[in-house]
């Protein structure tokens, strides 16, 4: 599914001028990619709140103005450290016949039967990271971890993938464990 944001292009801003577009209820972003010009933008801050609560992954298409839409990936985001505002977010732009590098995010099933004997869950990672044309790049990766016991845990390996993906992440990379305080 593909999710729909109004965007705006803008020139280049002092830390005044960003701050007072975030007032003004802005986000500025960046769109990149490998055969495309950097593009500076800003969108509404509240829509990519809300699409982020809701899970936060697949394509968006980004709507200019008397320009033709432009299909990306949500790349990185960053927020203050004190007050966890949005303040800047990174779009990779999506080329068709294009291998894409991207992080695709993870979600977690379920409660471990572990955390019933005083276990606790770790989670190491939030993401893997992968190539593929974008048709065959899955939205998101589920597990269900509800029948983890204390000492399990949750690799990269462990994750499917079709074979049109090239896992990045290292095979042996964590991304969640159960362990016992």
């Amino acid at each position: 599914m593909t999710t729909y944001f109004q965007a705006e292009q803008r020139d280049y801003l002092n830390s005044a001028g960003l701050r007072n577009l975030r007032r003004a209820g802005r986000l500025p972003g960046i769109v990149f990619g490998k055969q495309a010009a950097n593009r500076m933008i800003h969108i509404s801050t509240i829509q990519l709140q809300k699409w982020m609560k809701l899970g936060a992954s697949g394509f968006i298409e980004l709507r200019f103005e008397g320009q033709d839409a432009v299909t990306v990936l949500l790349e990185d985001f960053q927020r203050d450290p004190v007050t966890r505002e949005l303040l800047h977010v990174d779009f990779q732009q999506v080329q068709t016949g294009t291998v894409l590098r991207t992080k695709i995010p993870l979600k977690f099933k379920g409660t471990p039967i572990g955390t019933k004997q005083g276990a606790v869950v770790q989670i190491q990672r939030a993401f893997i990271e992968v190539e593929a044309l974008p048709g065959h790049l899955p939205t998101s990766v589920e597990f269900d971890i509800s029948g983890m016991e204390p000492g399990a845990s949750i690799q990269v390996k462990d994750a499917v993938f079709s074979p049109d993906v090239t896992v990045i992440s290292d095979e042996k990379e964590m991304l969640l464990s159960v362990v016992k305080p």
